[in-house]
């Protein structure tokens, strides 16, 4: 019988999928400045529609007994991403004309899928997303901070900045332990994690979509 924390299983098996998404061609690119904010920005566009999808369902998920615990109001992004997209695109125009890229459509569709019919494949996606966002989303806050001039934690790159969790280090520990706590059998943690792999793949498939899109400006 395996006794690893669920959530180091989730860590380690995915960790593989987790790196060549964080060193995509794109996000390697906008974080080394090769790429103007208009990169930055068409990458917000997409993430707002991702997190439609993942935050849209949370009503109907709430007292569901797996997905239920990780429906947390303190994690919601969508009303930080517009905010930073209002700014970046200086006005409320772009919600008109903003357009999901065929990647970004298949990967929200998916969260959508999984919320309405595998709450335990919703919570892959959940962690994929939200426990990045925790992490390594503030080393792209501080990389756009300082690539394009935003005020620190101010409009342009809120979606990063969690106000209402006081110490994140404490509230990674507090997921982590619900992740270990699901209450599903062996072969579900195991779908979990296939899914868990399927999410970043996903993310993968939105910056190749992404690349090339905006001239590099070195």
């Amino acid at each position: 019988m395996d006794v690893t924390p669920f959530s180091t299983r989730l860590r380690t098996e995915s960790h593989d999928q987790h790196h060549e998404a964080n060193h995509s061609t794109f996000m390697s690119d906008m974080l080394g400045g090769a790429l103007g904010i208009a990169a930055y920005r068409r990458y917000t566009e997409q993430l707002w529609f991702v997190y439609r999808a993942l935050e849209d369902c949370w009503d109907a998920l709430a007292a569901d007994p797996v997905a239920g615990p990780f429906v947390q109001p303190e994690l919601a992004r969508v009303p930080e991403l517009a905010r930073d997209l209002d700014f970046l695109h200086g006005g409320t125009g772009w919600r008109a004309a903003a357009e999901p890229l065929p990647a970004t459509k298949a990967y929200a569709a998916r969260i959508g899928e999984c919320a309405r019919g595998w709450p335990a494949g919703y919570v892959a996606h959940h962690y994929t997303r939200y426990l990045g966002d925790l992490s390594g989303g503030q080393v792209v806050r501080g990389t756009a901070e300082k690539t394009w001039g935003f005020e620190r934690k101010g409009d342009g790159v809120r979606f990063y900045v969690f106000e209402h969790v006081s110490n994140p280090a404490a509230y990674k520990r507090g997921y982590r332990r619900l992740l270990d706590e699901l209450p599903v059998d062996d072969l579900e943690k195991k779908r979990i994690v296939e899914e868990c792999h399927r999410a970043f793949a996903f993310n993968v498939a939105v910056f190749r979509e992404l690349e090339g899109s905006d001239p590099l400006t070195a």
